[in-house]
């Protein structure tokens, strides 16, 4: 798929390829969005693609997981982890195969999987879907892989000179390429056949300081506020719960259509046990 976007002429136009879904993934993501699919179909699925299966055993095997034992098959690791947690593991590993390596991307991914893993399980105690909030965690950063594989170099330096997440670094890749990585994150999302609620996420992050976006649903300010909560405590893990508090945590709270208590415990628990795993 390829993105030509209009911008203005000041700035630098910017025509670059979204990579294509795996159609394993594709029919992944109907599987994920039918109630009626098992769980045998969902492991035969993945284990018909060989590279793939054998990416996300190796994934599930490492210490972020947690497991008490070794698992050698993509079943195995349904059966100790779940579909979810299963399925997103191998949209994240999908994600990395689609995108050239490098020590940027690697963090961005690394970041990815935890974020995703919190929020995921941070939802299922939340009323929120879990798999769109695992998914969302996920491609939150997907545009800035989309950015660094059409100029590597240039975007390793913008990088490096923005805080990651931040207002300022959208600004300076609208001012460099013309668009930003929400925007592309977006558009990842739509091209692999993410759910419309997660592109919204993708594209309305990071909150604004003024406030909420108006426009959005309330399953996408849910996104948004989990995510935000999430981000905090994966960037400043030192801080605890102690980040989990205040005035800034309680609006988000309520921004999303939370009680700041029960978000509290939902994303404590699941950086506890990210932590017990590590």
């Amino acid at each position: 798929m390829r993105i030509t976007m209009p911008i203005d002429p000041a700035l630098r136009s910017l025509d670059t390829d979204i990579p294509a879904c795996p159609q394993v993934l594709v029919q992944l993501s109907l599987l994920m969005n039918d109630e009626g699919a098992n769980t045998q179909a969902i492991a035969g699925l993945i284990e018909g693609d060989m590279a793939l299966a054998s990416a996300v055993v190796r994934a599930v095997n490492t210490a972020m997981f947690g497991l008490l034992r070794r698992v050698e098959t993509v079943r195995d690791a349904v059966r100790y982890l779940g579909t979810r947690e299963v399925s997103a593991i191998t949209f994240e590993m999908g994600l990395r195969a689609a995108f050239p390596p490098g020590p940027l991307l690697d963090a961005l991914w690394q970041r990815a999987g935890q974020r995703g893993l919190v929020m995921g399980r941070a939802a299922a105690q939340l009323d929120i879907d879990p798999w769109l909030a695992h998914t969302a965690g996920l491609f939150a950063e997907s545009g800035q892989a989309v950015l660094y594989a059409h100029d590597p170099t240039r975007y390793a330096a913008l990088a490096a000179t923005t805080a990651q997440g931040s207002p300022e670094r959208l600004a300076a890749e609208i001012e460099a390429f013309g668009v930003s990585h929400a925007a592309l994150g977006a558009a990842l999302c739509h091209a692999w056949g993410v759910a419309s609620e997660v592109a919204e996420a993708v594209l309305l992050r990071p909150l604004p300081a003024g406030g909420w976006p108006g426009q959005a649903s309330p399953a996408v300010h849910q996104l948004l506020a989990l995510g935000a909560v999430v981000d905090g405590q994966l960037e400043n893990p030192a801080q605890g719960t102690e980040a989990l508090e205040g005035v800034a945590f309680e609006a988000l709270a309520r921004g999303g259509g939370m009680e700041p208590a029960q978000l509290r415990n939902a994303v404590t628990q699941a950086m506890e046990r990210l932590a017990d795993a590590g």
